[in-house]
């Protein structure tokens, strides 16, 4: 997944970890919520985001932005590196350890992110909860030009609000309302000027269309392909809905309890799944067409979903997977490139 042209890739992200510390009875465990997370996402370019409830989409996002501290990896964004805890890898993907099995780590980077915060913004997944309901929704757009000086006088910060405002679909006598007298197709469009107010180049926007009727996520979604078109922005979409993610990104990852295990153009991932969690997944995407939805087969998946806290040894996905071995229980299978950028980690497909 590594790429030498620095240039290329507005956003890279290299073996992230993201591990949370959960108290049981006197042993403190480790929640794997992101465990050893690898992708790039070029300027202006979409990267769906998709994986069952729990899978560690959002913290991907959340950690991304660090408003999570990592626990291990790499992030380099707009050519800067924002953290680096140090970790050496091989040319396969495998930590560099010493004798005693310790990672080799070379010097740790982690840097103040308030100077990024203009360049990498969120959309939330939850309208109703992601806006301060005491604010107007003036002072709520203009909240990030606050905080970043974004303006010489009230007029022009007014001005920029209304014009933010107007980008997203809102009404100028709209501005002294309050987050409560709003649909919720209309919060978010509030979040998303919020988001917008400072002229980002990177969004994570974390289900911002899950809480919504299925009406008003066409009217969300498609306002976020104009504002692409428009500003040149870069997308993260974490989401569930796979016709949405397909519908809006130009490539997608497969996420399963921390892991990728598939990453391809949106169509090529459509039409030619590899990872057998990716085939189940897509099996179960409803089809309009009656007759094609009668002659498709479900795939079912036995088993419950390990816990993050007592993870399987090798391959995460081995317990519910028809094709597993011994060797996906020894070791968890790198992600591979098959070919046109399209990446699978599995051993038997």
């Amino acid at each position: 997944m590594n790429n030498n042209n620095n240039n290329e890739y507005l956003l890279k992200v290299d073996h992230l970890k993201q591990y949370f510390p959960v108290k049981d009875g006197f042993k403190t465990l480790q929640l794997k919520a992101v465990d050893d997370v690898s992708f790039a996402i070029r300027p202006g370019e979409t990267l769906g985001l998709v994986g069952e409830s729990g899978c560690g989409k959002t913290t991907v996002g959340r950690t991304l932005l660090r408003l999570y501290q990592p626990t291990a990896g790499r992030i380099e964004f707009d050519g800067d590196v924002l953290f680096d805890s140090g970790e050496q890898y091989d040319e396969s993907g495998k930590m560099i350890v010493d004798a005693t099995g310790k990672p080799i780590r070379g010097k740790k980077i982690d840097v103040d992110m308030l100077p990024y915060r203009k360049k990498m913004q969120m959309v939330f997944q939850d309208p109703y909860s992601s806006l301060n309901p005491r604010m107007t929704v003036e002072d709520i757009i203009g909240e990030p030009l606050d905080v970043h000086n974004l303006y010489k006088t009230k007029a022009e910060r007014r001005e920029r609000i209304l014009e933010l405002m107007e980008i997203v679909g809102l009404n100028a006598e709209h501005a002294m309302r309050y987050a409560h007298e709003f649909s919720g197709g209309q919060r978010q469009r509030i979040g998303i000027a919020r988001a917008l107010a400072v002229n980002p180049k990177f969004i994570v926007c974390d289900e911002p269309v899950s809480a919504l009727d299925v009406s008003i996520q066409a009217q969300v979604v498609n306002m976020f392909e104009e504002l692409q078109e428009k500003l040149g922005v870069a997308y993260l979409f974490i989401a569930h809905d796979l016709l949405v993610v397909h519908h809006i990104s130009d490539r997608i990852a497969v996420m399963y309890l921390g892991k990728v295990m598939e990453i391809a153009d949106a169509d090529d991932l459509n039409n030619n799944p590899i990872h057998p969690y990716t085939l189940s997944l897509l099996s179960a995407v409803p089809i309009p067409d009656p007759e094609t939805a009668r002659n498709s087969q479900r795939i079912i998946l036995e088993g419950d979903v390990p816990s993050p806290l007592n993870m399987p040894t090798g391959c995460p996905f081995r317990t519910r997977c028809k094709y597993a071995t011994e060797q996906c229980a020894a070791e968890m299978p790198p992600l591979k490139d098959r070919g046109d950028g399209h990446f699978v980690a599995c051993w038997n497909k």
